[in-house]
C-alpha cells in the first residue's frame, strides 16, 4: 500500500503568493521585457531517463534543457539558478498554436515529466496537437536548483500533518517540531533561496521560459496547487496568457493558513462518499450504515492514538484517510487498510521514494513564504479547538501549529493579491466533494476572478479532473477551450458519473 506521505507531500494545496501587484500587470521591481526579448535561451537535448513506467512511451518523445533565470527578481542581473524545462512538441505541426505550460501541483512537486504523464493519461489528441506542452521543476525542486531542510528521517516520516491535537497542550507541544523545521531549513545550505522560493517567483520564471520559447503568449495547464501558479501568473502578466485552465482550484490566498484550514472541511466534505462505498461492501466489516462507518473511524482513530499498529497512530490514520478519498478507485485499498488495521494488523507502507526530502522541503518554503502565518500560539490553539469541534475527523491537525508559525520573513515579498483585472480567457473545472482543494475554496477564487473565468464544476469526489477524471462533461469543456478557444457562455455544472469501484 503505497504511503499517504508521498501523495500528501505532491498534491495537497498549500500556498498563497509574494510580490507587490501594481497596475499594469508586473511587479513595481520586476523588468516587463518586450515579448520578443530573449530572456535566456533553451538547448534541447535528452531528458534523465525515466522509471519504467506507464508513460514511459511519451517520456522517450520528451526534450529537456536548463534555462537560467535570477534568484531575486528585483535584482535581474544578480545571481542565477537553473530552472530544468520539458517540451513534448506537437505531433502535428501543421495543427501546432502555441505552447502549453504545466504544472501538476504541490508546491514542490517536480513537474518535469508531466508532459507525458498527461500524454498518457488520456490529454486528447486535439489537444496535443495543438500545442508543444511544456513542463518545468519549479525553483527549488527536482533537477531544478533545490532546495533543502535537512529533515531528518524521523521528520520525513512525520510528513506534512501536525499531530492531531486534542488539547492547547497538543499545540505546544507540536510547535517544538514545527520551530525546529523553520530552524533547519533557514540554516540550511540552501537558505540563500529561502525568501525567494515562491509562487510570485515561479510565476515569474514561467515568463522567462515562455520567451525563450520565442512565444508572445502562452496557453496553461494547473493543477491542485498549480491553479495558484496559474493565477499569479494571470494576474502578474494578464497580456500574456493565452488559454488558461485551472484544475481543481485553492482559493484567491493560495496554500495560506486559510485554506491548510480548509483541508479539515474538504476531508468532511468527501468523506460520506467513501462511508456509503464501505457500508455497502459489509465484507470489510466497516459498518452496515454510512453512520456506523463514521463511526468506526473516530473509534479507529482513538485506539491507534493510544495504541498504534506499526508506524501507523491515529495522525497517520487520519492523513492515510485522508489521501485515499483522493480518488474513488483508492476506496477497495482504504477499506482494505481499515479492515487490517482494526484487526491490528499492520500495514504495508512504501519507504519515501527519493526527492521526498527535496518534496518537503520545497513545499514548506512556498507554503511559509507566499502568506504570512500567525506568529503567536494562541491562534493555532483556537484553531485546532475551533476546527476539532467543526470537523473532527481532521480539524485536530489542520487547525494546528505548522513550520510557517517560525519563518523568518526577511526579504520576501508582500502577497500577490489575485483579481479580476486583465482579459476573460480563464476556465476553472472542478469537482465539488475534492477533499483537497475544496468547493469552497474555488468558490472563491470563481468570485475574486469576476468576469475573466467561467468554471465548469462536477457532482462527484476526488481530486483531479482533467484529464484524469472520468466525467466527460467536464473534459470535454476543458478539451473544447483548450483546442479551439470555445469556453462555456456561463458557468455550469455537470451531473455525476456512476463510480467505478468494487
Amino acid at each position: 500500500m503505497k504511503t499517504h506521505r508521498n501523495a500528501l507531500a505532491l498534491t495537497l494545496a498549500v500556498s498563497a503568493v509574494t510580490a507587490t501587484l501594481i497596475p499594469g500587470g508586473a511587479s513595481a521591481a520586476t523588468p516587463d521585457a518586450a515579448p520578443g526579448t530573449p530572456a535566456g535561451t533553451l538547448r534541447w537535448g535528452h531528458c534523465p531517463t525515466p522509471r519504467a513506467s506507464p508513460q514511459a512511451g511519451a517520456a522517450a518523445r520528451l526534450e529537456c534543457a536548463t534555462l537560467k533565470v535570477p534568484l531575486d527578481y528585483r535584482h535581474p542581473h544578480g545571481r542565477q539558478i537553473d530552472i530544468a524545462v520539458s517540451r513534448l512538441a506537437s505531433g502535428n505541426p501543421a495543427k501546432r498554436r502555441g505552447v502549453l505550460l504545466t504544472n501538476p501541483g504541490g508546491p514542490g512537486a517536480p513537474g518535469l515529466t508531466y508532459p507525458a504523464v498527461l500524454a498518457a493519461s488520456g490529454l486528447p489528441q486535439s489537444v496535443l496537437d495543438s500545442y508543444d506542452v511544456i513542463g518545468f521543476d519549479a525553483r527549488g525542486a527536482g533537477r531544478s536548483t533545490p532546495v533543502t531542510c535537512d529533515l531528518t528521517p524521523s521528520q520525513q516520516q512525520r510528513g506534512n500533518f501536525p499531530v492531531y491535537a486534542r488539547s492547547a497542550a497538543d499545540v505546544d507541544q507540536e510547535a517544538a517540531h514545527a520551530r525546529a523545521i523553520a530552524r533547519q531549513c533557514a540554516t540550511s545550505r540552501s537558505a540563500w533561496m529561502l525568501p525567494h522560493t515562491t509562487t510570485a517567483n515561479n510565476a515569474r520564471d514561467m515568463d522567462r521560459i515562455r520567451a525563450a520559447l520565442g512565444e508572445r503568449e502562452i496557453s496553461y495547464l494547473g493543477a491542485s496547487y498549480g491553479t495558484h501558479l496559474g493565477a499569479v501568473y494571470a494576474t502578474l502578466f494578464p497580456q500574456r496568457g493565452d488559454r488558461i485552465v485551472l484544475d481543481s482550484n485553492l482559493g484567491p490566498g493560495g496554500y495560506d493558513r486559510t485554506a491548510f484550514r480548509r483541508l479539515a472541511r474538504g476531508m468532511h466534505d468527501r468523506f460520506p462518499d467513501f462511508a456509503a462505498y464501505a457500508a455497502e461492501h459489509p465484507r470489510y466489516g466497516l459498518g452496515r450504515t454510512p453512520g456506523q462507518v463514521t463511526a468506526t473511524y473516530h473509534r479507529l482513530a482513538a485506539r491507534l492514538t493510544a495504541h498504534p499498529v506499526g508506524i501507523v497512530d491515529g495522525t497517520s490514520f487520519r492523513g492515510l484517510t485522508f489521501d485515499r478519498l483522493y480518488s474513488d478507485a483508492s476506496m477497495p485499498a482504504l477499506a482494505k487498510a481499515w479492515q487490517d488495521l482494526d484487526r491490528g494488523e499492520p500495514i504495508r507502507i512504501d519507504p519515501p521514494e527519493e526527492g521526498f526530502e527535496n518534496l518537503l522541503a520545497g513545499r514548506h518554503h512556498v507554503l511559509c513564504a507566499d502568506s504570512p502565518w500567525p506568529r503567536k500560539l494562541d491562534a493555532y490553539r483556537t484553531g485546532a479547538a475551533v476546527d476539532r469541534v467543526r470537523y473532527p475527523m481532521l480539524g485536530g491537525s489542520t487547525g494546528s501549529v505548522t513550520p510557517c508559525a517560525f519563518w523568518p520573513r526577511k526579504g520576501i515579498e508582500k502577497p500577490v493579491r489575485i483579481g479580476d483585472r486583465g482579459p476573460s480567457n480563464m476556465l476553472m473545472v472542478q469537482n465539488e466533494r475534492d477533499p483537497g482543494t475544496p468547493l469552497a475554496g474555488a468558490l472563491s477564487l470563481r468570485r475574486a476572478l469576476g468576469a475573466r473565468a467561467r468554471m465548469v464544476s462536477a457532482d462527484q469526489g476526488g481530486h483531479g479532473v482533467y484529464p484524469f477524471g472520468r466525467n466527460t462533461c467536464v473534459k470535454d469543456a476543458a478539451t473544447a477551450f483548450l483546442a479551439t478557444g470555445e469556453r462555456p457562455a456561463r458557468d455550469r455544472s455537470c451531473p455525476s458519473v456512476t463510480a467505478e469501484t468494487s
